[in-house]
């Protein structure tokens, strides 16, 4: 039966007939001030009492809530979201989990049909799709091609998924990217069911699925780990957040965008301290901001460090809805539901935030961020000065403007060099490259079938308009093609040496940039739709064109790309690429038509015409009538109904492919994609209580800001790589290796690509990269090998690492491979919310240093044994544990760590070994 302690059910007359719903506003007559609570504490607080069950989740949870204040708390919180997002990467490995309960179900002898997503779960395969062919009419068909030869067996598998567990659909291949499919279809805003009503919640495994906060949506990014728990019916437990207002005054200027705005405000918030908190927008400047806008912040999240950037219900959540072509009696629902239970935007003043931070959007500048962290603002009237600098700090070059440079001679005709092979063709045999250099800074002459080009530092070699961050804002992708068209009407092109590409976050976008003939204006710069994914974003740019990629190589250019995209860490968008800005869909055409980033974009020429004379942005930036009159002819509800009418179909690939229809999936030993994943095999019905971490040894010391895309494998690898071994060594030939993110269901491939990030610095080691030095044995090796070394004498291992230990996207993998390695803990001076809770569901302890203290400060070098006590006679939130370091010649050093278990539920989890070897323990019992 239906718990209510409060007596505060009431119904709502609807068009599906009268709907239960849980009423705020009774408990508001009952004396609570649910007017002075943040809207997003109120779509907690509602989570809270439907959900009630006096069990998992209690009264005091409720009263938790109910009693929110400005101020830090340390009480946890249950949430039990209504859906799940995943997208493929993070999906594969969450469906592998999964199954593989099934299967240890089957061997424990209990029904394994039990096993089922208990809430509705859509896997979006997005992150799949990469540029290996680009500025041809053929780009998209011959990328998807190759995707399907790639990951043929893993979409089987998720085949096998849909049709197997209940609650479960797949978005095919080339449909969309999963944050913008949730904002333009999946996301309903209010949602019916079984006879109730309550607001849309979910949670992603991505951690951009805040961006579905822009239409008033409650959810955030977690770990793979965490959302198999919530789809297996485990309610996430968080402590309560604080929440900051971000007020909005004034209107964006003329020459500005959505993507300026967003790059400011991330600069802001990451600015005040916002990680694990969060941010809720009002004030007079957001009636200015459409959806789209909205969204475009919301998206930015984990790049300002918070949990959720939330925006409550108002007129232009329902305008939105409805340009949308969501149901009318749908945004009927909404709007009465949202007005019923005061959760509609109003009253703003009332609430009482923890903190409240301003913006005037009339001071906000065009905006670039860079070179490898989204924060890091740059004004676009400063980034050529920014770049020499830059150049000078981080890679020791002195910066020499372009006007000062000596290219050098170029190479004469004829040649004779070896032909260069790109892995699918062979390039002309007349490619010759020669480098200059002149105080410090290169500068390489390139031919290539009689086309000759210099390539220098800064040079652009990847303009990518990607990522659902802005290819969601119409405004922008119109921007974009105007700029294009007008660049086409001046003659003037992208430079020869720039990989270009364009990867729409949904097919309504080419859509609509077609009726209004801005795709073909694309084209003619080789702005291609190379696929709908995440492309770029993720690290799927593909390889370089070889004579651009030899030039780098050979001659360490510091090359640069542009991308529309919200991440930009080191060696994510490409390995060869060491600079990497964040920009608006506009800008990376300027900067693709300019070929370099060291350009003042305000006072200098893109280019010159075919009559010599110059081509300024000025001239080709459209006004905001021009955009809106565009937009206002273009966008059409109709298009929406026809491109997600037919969004689960696929194409003829997709249709093609054969899945199994067991219920328990048939593992292969021979897959290299797929292998039932080992937590689960052979485990115990009962728990031990864990021991003291006793003798460990450092595996790696880490600096600051260490990102999960330096922990997890993502992107490429080698042949040389432990990874690229592996496959070897199971005939998978090198041009098939695919990526890290696709073989995400091969713990053997993701083990050996754990701390594997090219641009990792072990402190422990000599070299770059997943590199370690085994003790005592003094030999510096990879992680993996020296991992295995430890394993095979029983030595625990530890990482210790700086502050902000683990920010970035939530990757599963990151966790998964740290207790695969053996590493039993790790000590940090800070988290990044979603890695700490992965550490804790996968079993790993995450520790804390004692305010103020270090591994520098406590003079920790890595090479000592650590012995980490207070574990073993019981634990409690927060605990603090007594560590110590004993050195090779007898010292000590001894201190005191904080066990970052931050409720008694992840205390059960940590003890279980993790989370989702909790819930099959839980489901062995029943």
């Amino acid at each position: 039966m239906t718990k209510d302690p409060y007596k505060i059910i009431k119904k709502l007359p609807s068009a599906q007939g009268d709907l239960n719903y849980w009423s705020l506003e009774e408990l508001q007559k009952q004396g609570y001030q649910i007017n002075k609570l943040p809207f997003s504490i109120r779509v907690l607080l509602e989570n809270t009492l439907r959900n009630f069950d006096d069990f998992a989740i209690t009264k005091e949870n409720i009263e938790t809530l109910l009693n929110w204040k400005p101020e830090p708390s340390e009480k946890d919180i249950p949430y039990k979201p209504a859906r799940v997002l995943m997208q493929d990467f993070t999906g594969v490995p969450a469906v592998v989990d999964i199954a593989s309960l099934r299967s240890e179900a089957v061997r424990k002898g209990k029904d394994p049909e039990k096993i089922n997503p208990l809430i509705p779960v859509d896997l979006v395969v997005d992150h799949s799709v990469q540029v290996d062919y680009f500025g041809t009419d053929y780009s998209y068909k011959k990328n998807v091609d190759v995707e399907y030869q790639r990951n043929g067996e893993r979409y089987e598998f998720l085949k096998w998924a849909q049709k197997s567990f209940n609650n479960f659909s797949v978005v095919p291949p080339g449909m969309g990217i999963c944050h913008q499919v949730n904002l333009e279809y999946l996301a309903q805003g209010v949602i019916a069911r079984d006879g109730n009503v309550f607001p849309d919640t979910l949670v992603g495994t991505d951690s951009h699925t805040p961006m579905v906060n822009g239409i008033g949506v409650v959810g955030w990014g977690v770990g793979g780990i965490e959302a198999e728990a919530a789809i297996l019916g485990q309610p996430i437990y968080f402590i309560m957040p604080e929440v900051v207002g971000l007020r909005l005054t004034g209107a964006l200027p003329m020459g500005t965008t959505a993507t300026d705005m967003v790059l400011t405000i991330t600069e802001l918030l990451r600015r005040q301290s916002v990680v694990g908190k969060f941010v809720e927008v009002f004030g007079p400047g957001l009636d200015g901001l459409s959806v789209p806008d909205r969204a475009t912040i919301s998206n930015m999240s984990p790049e300002f460090g918070c949990t959720v950037t939330y925006f409550p219900i108002d007129d232009r959540t329902l305008d939105y809805m409805g340009r949308t072509n969501r149901a009318p009696e749908q945004i009927k629902l909404v709007e009465n539901y949202a007005k019923a239970n005061m959760l509609w935007r109003e009253n703003e003043d009332e609430i009482n935030y923890s903190s409240v931070v301003e913006l005037d959007l009339g001071t906000v500048e065009p905006t670039v961020s860079g070179p490898k962290r989204p924060q890091d603002k740059i004004l676009l009237r400063e980034f050529k000065e920014k770049f020499g600098s830059l150049l000078k700090e981080v890679h020791g070059r002195e910066y020499i403007p372009i006007e000062k440079r000596e290219v050098g001679r170029w190479l004469d005709e004829g040649g004779g060099n070896q032909p260069v092979e790109s892995g699918k063709q062979q390039l002309a045999r007349d490619l010759e490259i020669e480098t200059k250099v002149k105080n410090g800074l290169k500068t390489v002459a390139v031919k290539l079938n009689n086309e000759e080009f210099a390539l220098y530092d800064g040079s652009v070699v990847i303009a990518a308009i990607t990522s659902c961050t802005n290819t969601s804002n119409p405004s922008v992708m119109i921007g974009a093609g105007l700029i294009a068209r007008k660049a086409r009407e001046r003659g003037i092109d992208v430079k020869p040496w720039v990989k270009t590409s364009l990867a729409p976050g949904s097919k309504v976008v080419t859509d609509y940039l077609h009726h209004a003939g801005l795709l073909e204006d694309l084209e003619a710069l080789r702005f291609h739709v190379v696929g709908y994914g995440c492309t770029s974003c993720i690290g799927n740019s593909g390889p370089l064109p070889s004579h651009i990629a030899k030039a780098v190589e050979e001659n360490d250019l510091i090359v640069a790309s542009v991308l529309s995209g919200n991440r930009n860490f080191e060696a994510r968008v490409h390995p060869q690429v060491k600079m990497n800005y964040l920009m608006s869909p506009m800008l990376v055409v300027a900067f693709a038509l300019a070929g370099r980033v060291d350009v003042d974009l305000n006072n200098e020429p893109l280019g010159y015409d075919p009559n010599l004379e110059p081509v300024y942005l000025k001239d080709l930036w459209p006004t905001n009538e021009e955009i809106f009159e565009v937009a206002n002819r273009v966008l059409s509800p109709g298009d929406y109904k026809k491109s997600y009418g037919e969004i689960f179909e696929g194409n003829d690939q997709w249709r093609a492919l054969k899945a199994p229809e067991d219920k328990v999936y048939q593992w292969s030993d021979e897959s290299s994609y797929i292998k039932e994943a080992p937590f689960f095999n052979g485990i115990s019905e009962q728990v031990d209580n864990p021991d003291e971490i006793l003798k460990a040894r450092v595996l790696l010391k880490l600096g600051d800001s260490i990102t999960t895309d330096h922990i997890s494998p993502a992107g490429s690898f080698s042949a040389k790589s432990p990874a690229g071994k592996y496959l070897l060594d199971k005939g998978v030939e090198q041009v098939m290796f695919n990526s890290y993110g696709s073989r995400r269901g091969n713990d053997e491939v993701m083990v050996r690509g754990t701390f594997a990030n090219v641009r990792i610095k072990n402190q422990l080691a000599t070299q770059e990269g997943g590199y370690t030095t085994h003790m005592p044995s003094g030999e510096e090796m990879t992680v993996f090998d020296a991992s295995r070394k430890y394993i095979a004498d029983s030595v625990p291992l530890l990482v210790l690492a700086g502050k902000e230990y683990g920010s970035g996207s939530s990757r599963d993998w990151a966790a998964k491979g740290t207790t695969l390695l053996g590493i039993k803990g790790v000590i940090a001076e800070s988290y990044e919310r979603i890695h700490r809770s992965n550490l804790v569901g996968m079993g790993v302890l995450p520790m804390q240093y004692s305010e103020g203290q270090s591994a520098a400060s406590l003079g920790l070098t890595g090479k000592e044994h650590i012995s980490i006590e207070g574990i073993k006679e019981g634990l409690s939130p927060l605990k603090v544990l007594k560590a110590k370091a004993k050195s090779e010649d007898g010292s000590e050093i001894n201190f005191e760590v904080i066990a970052r278990l931050d409720s008694l539920i992840e205390i059960e989890y940590y003890k279980n070994g993790g989370i989702l070897h909790y819930v099959l323990r839980q489901f062995l019992k029943a």
